[in-house]
């Protein structure tokens, strides 16, 4: 094992050249990623507890389900309310848990988990994620495959919060192409939805956050040739900036500047990829039936855009 790949007590450490991953055992999370010995991500120190969902895995579903129940193949499943001052169950069912090391490699690192079955979700699941770093940044993968001997519902979600080292993200520069916006009610459960034109929740063409409160789930994404949707954060005073990329089986991008949560607000902003909204058991939105033996993947990432030009810094 490299001197750059260490693992001790839960706490997991890749590299690749200037860039610096840690990932955490607990909810196979990410903690930490530094480039250039800057962060990129507004995360936790070594042996902490992550707080208000910084860089963890929301599986088997993201976001909120209302009242924690909701009806599959038809049996009224009722899950406990981790949500309980709005009355929701949130972001699924393996952030307490302790994930296993598979595999590691100095710029590579690969955990597992097996969701037994419980109230509220009677689905054996096997979970699997993999941190790779590259000469352009830092891939996630993430696999899911139903166990059982009867479908499962699935969704997907992790929450990254992003910073560029400015002490508000106010005078960063967001680019998020997504033409439609929903709509949430004050449960944090969607209403409707609506076309992101002419609202201050249009960052297409890439604007200053300024005093903007996002906490909003953005579809109708755009993507590009390689089948990528990007969101863009620039910091114009320094130069630099990232990306954040998913591929085709993220259709969800919720984007919270953090405002009700004092230790992270304005002062990064969580750019969460879903593979399903809000609510999603409860609606079937863009919800992923897994059959028995059934797997699926899913993968995003961020590319960090240094002052300098490169990832070497030059």
């Amino acid at each position: 094992m490299s001197e750059h790949a260490t693992a001790v007590a839960g706490q997991l450490e890749i590299a690749h050249g200037v860039q610096r991953v840690g990932v955490v055992s607990l909810g196979g999370g990410l903690r930490s990623y530094e480039v250039d010995g800057r962060d990129l991500l507004d995360g936790f120190a070594a042996g902490e507890r992550p707080t208000s969902g910084r860089g963890q895995v929301l599986a088997p579903w993201p976001n909120r389900i209302e009242d924690g129940s909701y009806e599959f193949d038809g049996k009224r499943m009722q899950l406990p309310l981790t949500e309980p001052a709005n009355g929701n169950a949130i972001h699924g069912l393996v952030r307490a848990a302790t994930w296993n090391l598979v595999e590691q490699e100095p710029d590579r690192v690969v955990l597992d988990y097996v969701l037994e079955p419980q109230p509220g979700y009677p689905f054996a699941t096997a979970f699997g994620i993999e941190y790779a770093l590259s000469g352009t940044g830092l891939a996630v993968t993430t696999t899911a495959r139903n166990l059982g001997r009867e479908p499962c519902p699935y969704g997907l979600g992790q929450h990254p919060y992003l910073t560029l080292g400015t002490p508000s993200v106010d005078t960063l520069r967001l680019e998020v192409a997504a033409d439609t916006v929903l709509l949430s009610d004050e449960r944090g459960l969607p209403v409707g939805s609506e076309s992101v034109a002419g609202t201050e929740l249009d960052f297409r063409a890439g604007r200053r956050i300024g005093p903007t409160m996002l906490d909003n789930a953005y579809t109708g994404l755009e993507r590009a040739p390689d089948g990528r949707a990007r969101v863009l954060l620039d910091d114009q005073g320094s130069g630099s900036g990232l990306t954040l990329w998913v591929d085709e089986s993220y259709s969800y991008l919720m984007v919270f500047t953090g405002d009700p949560l004092p230790d992270v607000a304005r002062r990064s902003i969580a750019v969460e990829p879903m593979t399903c909204p809000p609510n999603a058991f409860r609606t079937g939105e863009s919800l992923i039936r897994l059959g028995p033996g059934e797997s699926t993947a899913s993968t995003w990432g961020i590319e960090p855009r240094l002052a300098g030009g490169g990832l070497d810094g030059r």
